[in-house]
């Protein structure tokens, strides 16, 4: 049975013999007895009887009661009422606010039934009820019709008015979980469409079909496509895709697997790289077992030329020398790759280079935030870092030191971090991505969309810095520098919409058991650095494979969540798991990484994985970040950037990979997409192309004065008298790191011989090699 518009009650089919079709359904049986049958005036009463008592029966146990936060709520988020560009948004739409995506059911409910002097509903005439007549298109809308009147949506709605718009209640069903069958699914060439069924299940024990009441979303589009059905469509491209579900508060996650279509052997010994050909172990047989799965062969490893600048650039972020380059082609030794990792981890541009990086999470910023002048302080946090990184202090130790420091920023680097760090968003939000590797920022004003991020999780985050004190100082701008910072006796953070006090707590996590003596963030050091941990050691085993390869496995890097799954769960695990047993040791994940099969790999793609961007079957090439590329023109020119502040010039030889903030003025780094270290996500670093890039490289000074520098690479050309084949190879290693291709050898020393000025024709020369796709990515 279902309640009409009207609220009556209509029978389909529910006695045997008896359809909504049938002649006196709409009568009832009394109506629809023979009158020519003997006695009929007294079967007619018996039938009433029975049809009476049959009537009650199946009304009890037919329409389910409809209850406002498992049933209403959940069918606003469907129809996209409270979704973020409708009554969702803060400010709400037209006078009518609603909680996004329904994640404050009691807000929406004064707002549904109360508000607007009870308007929106009405009791007496629920058809008339303002929320069905704009839904349904009867009044304008600005949102158009969203709800047709023959709809179960549509009833669904009409019945919770009928029955009086109740409000939730302790004695409702609570709505614990959802699932979705199936999990997963591996696709093949037949199959491309895959139905979804989505049942919730509540506390009383019972359980439903919600299928067609929940929200579905791609996070993947391009891979794969859901409708409002639930139905998954694949599309040509082979790889890996999740569909998030979601009903009410609760979500699930589907995932799927499109091979490609073309299968082939992946383990072929002559697409693997050196020793490992036949030998899978470590990390790289889950590697393999995402590429058999995928049906994708792997690119052809890289040349012994193509690893050591491709090595060299990752770890160092300096090119190989000439020499280095022939002496690493001489060795014939089997593990030649993991000796050149150790060389290179070993030497200071190591520590400079990931210095750099970290300084960019940390948000070591050298200008105020309205000013351009560089403050004191970054240089001292700077070399800390790097300390840090050479000495390879555990990665355990380098957090918990930045998190619970205290002392005066003129002599306890770590404090530093306080300097820019200072707001509540500041402290949560940095913390959470820099070292948990989440993005929690939408609960700073509402349920996280798309994760299990509530307010309580972001404010109780935030109580961990409520006693973070500070003294002394002098003001540039609004951001006071060289404070001292220290434990304060109280400080307190308010939850915004309850005004409870927050007790200090992680995200997702019971509070922490503290006296007054204790210092928070200790606490959260502590949970974060434990071995369990689910998110410390996964987080930078994905940021130094995001590194390393191009692309996280998690993918951003710092966006960890159920419906933005790892692309190789089991390898991220593994990672997590050999950090975890190093002792957070960062060089030996640096070493696992740069021994795996998957950085071995050439970046020329061949037909099974030339549209590949997440099982790493072949190196994504990149281009060089912009410190380390300006480092490598004055490397290759031998002209050193002359660097200079408001202190004064730098040390003459100082490479861009060791200023210490982005403070340090310089146009070209400042287009070749240096952060400004505004928050501690790497996304702040553009590695984009833009027509500003091409402009430099075509007009900028500073090339210019490298290439016309007397004292340069250019001008000892010039002068040496060497012959121009020579010469061409040594060009070639130095910029390349393998040697001129006979064609380019020949055009090379053509293009010499037909000018008159040897200096310019060199210059000429290095000049359009930089400006190669070969000189400018690593690959």
């Amino acid at each position: 049975m279902r309640y009409s518009a009207r609220g009556s009650l209509t029978h389909l089919g529910s006695w045997p013999g008896l359809s909504p079709r049938s002649p006196g359904a709409d009568r009832g049986f009394a109506d629809s007895a023979p009158a020519t049958i003997p006695g009929a005036r007294r079967s007619r009463g018996v039938v009433a009887l029975l049809s009476l008592l049959a009537f009650a029966s199946c009304a009890a146990a037919g329409p389910q009661p409809v209850y406002f936060n498992t049933d209403v709520v959940p069918l606003l988020t469907k129809l996209g009422s409270n979704g973020g560009g409708c009554h969702g948004k803060a400010t709400g739409q037209s006078g009518f606010k609603l909680s996004l995506l329904g994640y404050e059911p009691d807000l929406d409910y004064v707002a549904i039934v109360q508000e607007a002097r009870g308007r929106r509903i009405v009791p007496s005439a629920p058809p008339s009820s303002l929320l069905l007549l704009k839904a349904t298109g009867t009044l304008a809308h600005g949102g158009g019709k969203r709800l047709s009147v023959d709809s179960q949506d549509y009833q669904t709605i009409l019945r919770w008015i009928e029955n009086g718009a109740p409000p939730a209640s302790l004695s409702d069903p609570m709505l614990e979980r959802i699932t979705v069958t199936p999990g997963r699914r591996l696709f093949d060439a037949e199959v491309r469409r895959q139905p979804l069924q989505v049942t919730a299940h509540f506390s009383a024990g019972t359980s439903r079909d919600v299928t067609r009441q929940a929200v579905y979303q791609s996070n993947e589009p391009d891979l794969a496509e859901v409708n409002d059905a639930g139905v998954v469509q694949v599309k040509d491209r082979s790889g890996l895709f999740a569909v998030m579900v979601r009903y009410a508060d609760r979500m699930a996650v589907f995932y799927g697997t499109v091979p490609h279509k073309q299968k082939g052997p992946v383990n072929r010994p002559s697409q693997m790289a050196s020793e490992k050909a036949n030998n899978w172990s470590g990390i790289d047989r889950y590697l393999v077992a995402n590429w058999k799965q995928l049906g994708i062969r792997p690119s052809l490893p890289a040349t012994d030329e193509e690893f050591i600048r491709r090595a060299s650039l990752d770890i160092c972020g300096t090119l190989p020398t000439p020499d280095e380059v022939k002496t690493y082609l001489a060795d014939t030794r089997s593990d030649k790759r993991a000796r050149l990792i150790d060389r290179l981890l070993d030497r200071p541009e190591h520590a400079s280079y990931f210095a750099l990086k970290w300084a960019d999470i940390l948000r070591n910023r050298g200008r105020g935030y309205n000013t351009s002048h560089q403050r004191p302080g970054t240089a001292l946090f700077s070399s800390w870092i790097r300390d840090c990184i050479a000495a390879n202090l555990p990665y355990d130790r380098f957090v918990r030191e930045v998190l619970t420091a205290v002392g005066s920023q003129e002599t306890n680097p770590p404090t530093v971090w306080y300097r820019t760090v200072r707001t509540t968003p500041e402290y949560v939000e940095s913390v959470a991505q820099a070292f948990l590797g989440i993005r929690i920022q939408c609960a700073q004003c509402h349920h996280h969309p798309a994760e299990q991020w509530s307010q309580a999780d972001y404010y109780q985050l935030a109580a961990v810095f409520a006693r973070v004190g500070r003294k002394g100082g002098f003001a540039d701008a609004e951001v006071p520098t060289d404070e001292t910072i220290y434990l304060a006796d109280e400080g307190e953070v308010l939850h915004p919409r309850t005004r409870q006090v927050m007790q200090a707590g992680p995200p997702g996590g019971l509070a922490f058991k503290l006296s007054k003596y204790d210092d928070p963030r200790r606490a959260l050091a502590k949970w974060m650095t434990a071995a369990d941990n689910p998110y410390f050691a996964r987080t930078m085993a994905n940021r130094l494979w995001g590194h390393f390869l191009g692309r996280g496995i998690v993918h951003p890097i710092d966006d960890a969540r159920s419906t933005n799954p790892p692309s190789n769960p089991e390898l991220l695990d593994a990672l997590a798991r050999e950090f975890v047993a190093s002792g957070y040791n960062v060089k030996h994940l640096i070493r696992v990484i740069c021994n795996s099969a998957a950085y071995g790999l050439g970046s020329v793609p061949n037909e099974d994985n030339q549209d590949d961007v997440q099982s790493f079957a072949r190196y994504y090439p990149r281009r060089l970040p912009a410190e380390v590329l300006l480092d490598a023109i004055g490397q290759v020119l031998e002209s050193p950037t002359k660097f200079k502040s408001v202190a004064g010039d730098f040390p003459s030889g100082t490479r861009a990979i060791d200023l210490p903030d982005e403070a340090v003025p310089s146009h070209f780094l400042d287009v070749f997409g240096r952060p400004a270290r505004n928050s501690a996500c790497e996304c702040e670093r553009v590695d984009a192309p833009a027509l500003g890039q091409t402009l430099a490289l075509v007009s900028s000074a500073e090339i210019q004065e490298k290439l016309t520098s007397d004292k340069g690479y250019v001008a000892r050309l010039a002068g040496k008298g060497k012959p121009h084949e020579e010469n061409v190879r040594d060009i070639f290693v130095r910029v390349f790191a393998r040697p001129p291709r006979p064609r380019e050898r020949t055009t090379a020393v053509r293009f010499l011989e037909s000018q008159t000025d040897r200096k310019e024709a060199y210059g000429s020369l290095l000049w359009s090699l930089l400006a190669t796709n070969e000189f400018l990515f690593n690959h």
